[in-house]
């Protein structure tokens, strides 16, 4: 009788040696403990950012070092990416060193999106730093403390849809291309025509803007009764990726 036992048994030891050897080659191993590695190192940064309570959240160095030393308010709009309408609108209120959480809501920005080269009527809204010094609309003051500027003029023409109505209701301005201490509609646009212009904080409609930021009614009159002159507001807007920049 053969015996066959040991010959087998050492094929089979050799063919599991092949297979760790190739495994070790794949890095298979060693890539899996990477992966882990790598997504727990970004797991730990993201929390020492949300922790780090002198910084706003989701907000990086680029546009973070242009918020005024001074500002004790941001109403920070992260829009859910470049191209699209969808966003989030979230006051920021400083006590001490630190930024608090205040209130947050949905809005819409430009109907294509965001762009950091704003143009007229490309549809997008503009990445950026930017103060927030002036109010008005259609309706009466409501108890801003912003300088408030109540005018018919303000009225969306009547040949837009009639769910455009009043969207200007409320507003405030934007100081991108304007003269700030002017009324939110004053024309005056410092860089040009070409750079765009008039774009506000207004009522949403339920759908995105040619390049402004919407909200509720009821999210306009609270930033209109808590946005104050002598906390130095600015708005930090953009798509999350160019906000995190």
């Amino acid at each position: 009788m053969r015996k066959i036992g040991a010959p087998r048994a050492a094929v089979a030891v050799a063919a599991l040696g092949t297979l760790l050897t190739a495994l070790s080659a794949c890095g298979g191993a060693q890539d899996s403990s990477t992966a882990e590695t790598g997504a727990a190192g970004n797991m730990a940064a993201t929390r020492a950012r949300t922790a780090d309570r002198t910084r706003i959240p989701g907000i990086g160095d680029r546009l973070g070092q242009r918020i005024p030393a001074n500002s004790r308010q941001v109403v920070a709009v992260y829009g859910a990416g470049r191209d699209s309408a969808d966003a989030t609108v979230v006051l920021y209120t400083k006590h001490g060193s630190a930024w608090e959480r205040t209130r947050s809501w949905p809005a819409h920005n430009g109907r294509k999106g965001w762009t950091a080269d704003h143009h007229e009527g490309d549809r997008r809204s503009p990445v950026g730093v930017f103060t927030l010094t002036d109010a008005g609309g259609v309706l009466p003051d409501p108890g801003a403390r912003l300088p408030y500027t109540r005018d018919a003029s303000f009225a969306a023409p009547r040949q837009w849809a009639a769910s455009h109505w009043h969207d200007f209701d409320y507003v405030i301005a934007i100081d991108y291309n304007r003269v700030r201490g002017t009324a939110p509609n004053d024309p005056t646009r410092p860089e040009g025509e070409a750079k765009g212009g008039s774009i506000w904080l207004h009522m949403d409609h339920g759908t995105g803007t040619s390049a402004c930021v919407s909200l509720s009614r009821a999210a306009m009159e609270y930033l209109l009764r808590t946005l104050d002159p002598d906390r130095h507001p600015v708005v930090v807007m953009g798509d999350r990726a160019d906000l995190e920049a």
